[in-house]
C-alpha cells in the first residue's frame, strides 16, 4: 500500500477494520473496502466530486464498450513503463473502469495498484466491484501517498497537478495523461451548440518532467437509445455548461453518431 496519513504523512498500517499511522490517526475501512483520506479542510463542497447519478451513468455507458480501445491503450502504455513489482496510481479513478484494467496489467508484473478520487460515490462504486486494489477518497491536490512511492501515475480527464504528481512519482517514474482530441464528441457538440468548437491539441511541457511522446486513439461510434446518450452526456463537462435548449435537443435523439478521440501524453519524472 502506498497510502500515507493525510494528517501527518506517516505510513498507514491495517489494523482490523482501519488504517492507523504511528501517531495514532485512524481511518475506518468501509464495507466495500475503501478508505476516506480526505480531511474536512480539503473538502470545498459538502459532497465534492461526481454525484451518485453521474457515477451510475458513467458505469452504464462504459459497459457498452465504446471506450474499450482507450482503456486498452492506456493499459498497454502503463505496462510498457512499469518495472517488475512496480506501483501504479490512478489519479482521478472514477468508478474504476480504467483502474481495474491497470491493476490486471500491474499484477502480471507482480505489482500493485491504487486509485483515488474526490467523489465518495465513485470510490464506493469502484471498491465495491473491483477487489485487490487500494481505493481512497482523496484530493489530487493533496495526494495521501508518500513521496516517490509510485512508478506509474495515470490521469484520465482529471485535474492535472504537476507538482503533486511529481512528488509521488519515483525518479524516472512515468506520468500518462489522457486528454480529449480535437474532435472528441464533436457529433454531440453539433447538437448542443449553434457554433461547435474543436478542442485544442497541444503537447504541454511540465516542470520536472521530460516529454516522451504522445499516442492518439480515434473511433467513430453510434450510441443507441436516449438513456445511453444521456449517460454519455452526463459524463462530460458539457452537462454543466449547456443551456436548456441544447440539452433538450440532445434528449430528443434516439441515435447519436460522433467521433471520439483520446490523446495519451507520456512524461518521465526527472
Amino acid at each position: 500500500m502506498i497510502f500515507c496519513c493525510p494528517t501527518c504523512g506517516g505510513p498507514l498500517e491495517r489494523r482490523e477494520s482501519a488504517l492507523v499511522c504511528p501517531q495514532g490517526h485512524s481511518f475506518d475501512i468501509a464495507r466495500q473496502g475503501y478508505v476516506h483520506l480526505l480531511p474536512v479542510q480539503q473538502m470545498h463542497a459538502k459532497v465534492p466530486g461526481d454525484t451518485k447519478q453521474m457515477v451510475d451513468a458513467r458505469r452504464r455507458f462504459l459497459t457498452l464498450g465504446h471506450y474499450d480501445a482507450f482503456r486498452d491503450a492506456l493499459c498497454r502504455l502503463a505496462a510498457e513503463h512499469l518495472p517488475q513489482g512496480g506501483a501504479v496510481l490512478d489519479a482521478g479513478c472514477g468508478e474504476g473502469f480504467y483502474t481495474s484494467a491497470l491493476a490486471q496489467a500491474a499484477r502480471e508484473k507482480g505489482g500493485g495498484t491504487a486509485g483515488i478520487d474526490i467523489s465518495k460515490f465513485a470510490v464506493r462504486a469502484a471498491a465495491g466491484r473491483y477487489k485487490g486494489i487500494d481505493f481512497a477518497v482523496a484530493s489530487l491536490f493533496h495526494i495521501p501517498c508518500a513521496a516517490e512511492s509510485a512508478d506509474v501515475l495515470t490521469d484520465v480527464f482529471a485535474p492535472i497537478v504537476p507538482a503533486e504528481f511529481r512528488r509521488v512519482l519515483k525518479p524516472g517514474g512515468v506520468m500518462i495523461l489522457a486528454v480529449p482530441g480535437a474532435r472528441h464528441l464533436y457529433g454531440m457538440k453539433e447538437v448542443l451548440y449553434a457554433a461547435p468548437y474543436e478542442n485544442e491539441e497541444r503537447d504541454t511541457d511540465y516542470e520536472g518532467f521530460a516529454f516522451l511522446g504522445s499516442e492518439s486513439v480515434r473511433r467513430e461510434i453510434t450510441v443507441e437509445g436516449a438513456e445511453n446518450i444521456e449517460a454519455l452526456f452526463s459524463m462530460t463537462p458539457y452537462y454543466w455548461k449547456t443551456d436548456v435548449a441544447g440539452g433538450e435537443r440532445l434528449r430528443r435523439l434516439d441515435t447519436l453518431q460522433t467521433e471520439i478521440k483520446f490523446r495519451f501524453l507520456v512524461y518521465r519524472r526527472l
